[in-house]
């Protein structure tokens, strides 16, 4: 039994054309993510899931595996769930046991090695069953529009405007990794259930790419903060 990441990086981009494979601070956008996970003293193995041949090859090159997904799961519509299903199977056939599954996502670079490392200590600490990334947000107010495009104060009530230090303790999930026991994801169709844990990051780790005005936004906190040291 092993703790395996499973980085889905499909060839098609919405956002950015080609965005798994977009420069970021002079490698592949993937490539730092693979760098990560396979430094990461407590994971075991780390593959990268795609449909395209390219994506596949700069994985291997930074030290992945590859599966091949197919293209009718690797679209804009198709899940997440469907392609870490789709990966679980795969390895499973290979007769790799897997005890904790690591989902990273590779458009949520800046992170070290010690998140995943640190994560599974405490999933493993916390008898947990599923585990998301967050940062903590003591004093968000988000607003929404209703359906008649009011506009209503989602997160709080803007008549007892509280002050931050009576706000409790608030996360935003920021997508950099999820971690998970198979069964979790068999048996819920779902990254997220029974016992729920958090792994708190610094709120500067905690903005991804979708755009193409964020890769330079987070190439300048990729340098600012780690100083060169981007695997570490």
């Amino acid at each position: 039994m092993s703790n395996v990441a499973v980085i889905l990086a499909r060839g098609g981009s919405q956002g950015i054309p080609r965005k798994n494979l977009s420069d970021f601070c002079g490698k592949p956008l993937l490539a730092w993510t693979v760098e990560q996970a396979c430094a990461a003293h407590r994971i075991d193995s780390v593959w990268v899931s795609s449909d395209d041949p390219e994506i596949l090859a700069v994985g291997e090159a930074s030290g992945a595996r590859s599966i091949h997904r197919p293209a009718q799961i690797a679209n804009s519509e198709a899940s997440s769930e469907s392609g870490w299903l789709h990966a679980l199977d795969a390895l499973e056939e290979q007769g790799i046991g897997i005890n904790r599954f690591v989902a990273p996502q590779c458009t949520s670079p800046i992170r070290t090695p010690d998140d995943f490392d640190g994560a599974l200590d405490l999933f493993d600490a916390e008898k947990l069953d599923s585990l998301f990334s967050a940062t903590s947000i003591p004093d968000f107010n988000i607003w929404r529009p209703t359906d008649t495009g009011v506009l209503e104060s989602y997160t709080y009530d803007y008549r007892r405007r509280e002050r931050r230090q009576q706000k409790g303790e608030q996360f935003l999930e920021n997508g950099s990794f999820w971690i998970f026991k198979p069964e979790i994801l068999r048996d819920h169709g779902n990254r997220m259930g029974g016992n729920i844990g958090i792994w708190q990051m610094a709120f500067w780790k905690s903005f991804q790419i979708d755009e193409p005005e964020d890769l330079r936004f987070c190439e300048v906190l990729m340098r600012a903060h780690l100083n060169g040291d981007f695997a570490r």
